[in-house]
């Protein structure tokens, strides 16, 4: 955002656009490979008030059962009580407690996130990537952000010591988002 009078066109409600946005994380596996993933169910709602944006809140649902890491042995098994007990906890939730601008098109966001049951304070940076008028009438932003999290903090324990040493899966998380929003009218 080059100019304020864009930040000013931000002020208003948004729609998570689950098509062409990602809410996806990243584990190492067997202490030597990375094991990408992403929640294809999700939907959530932006407040942006350009003018203050410490009044701007944002709420995002992921759906536990569409877990996808592109394996259906290991989605099957990360659905199971082992990791996110999809049939106790069917949702992932994030709430926004605040939002602090840190720079031109960065934020600080703090929030409240719910994982099988258990609410912990998360804190990362959302970077604001444009925003545009896509070819049915409807105005878009995007925002980039991520935060490393310890799986165990929300309950998610299961693991395999390897023989060689060290664990199957990390504790260590890292959360990635890829957001596109739809404002609406």
């Amino acid at each position: 955002m080059s100019e304020a009078t864009d930040l000013g066109k931000l002020t208003g409600d948004y729609t998570i656009d689950p098509a062409h946005s990602r809410l996806g994380f990243v584990a190492r596996h067997a202490m030597v490979t990375k094991v990408r993933g992403q929640f294809l169910d999700v939907e959530g709602e932006i407040r942006i008030d350009a003018d203050d944006p410490a009044n701007s809140t944002g709420t995002a649902r992921m759906r536990t059962s569409s877990i996808s890491t592109g394996q259906e042995q290991r989605d099957e098994h990360l659905r199971t009580a082992d990791f996110f007990d999809i049939d106790n906890h069917p949702e992932i939730v994030f709430t926004s407690t605040g939002v602090r601008p840190q720079g031109e098109n960065s934020f600080r966001v703090t929030g409240d996130l719910t994982i099988k049951g258990n609410t912990k304070p998360v804190e990362f940076d959302l970077e604001y990537t444009g925003q545009a008028k896509d070819p049915f009438g409807d105005v878009r932003v995007g925002f980039e952000g991520g935060l490393q999290v310890n799986r165990k903090d929300w309950g998610l324990t299961w693991n395999a010591a390897l023989e060689t040493g060290g664990w199957l899966v990390s504790e260590k998380i890292t959360v990635e988002l890829d957001i596109s929003a739809v404002k609406k009218a």
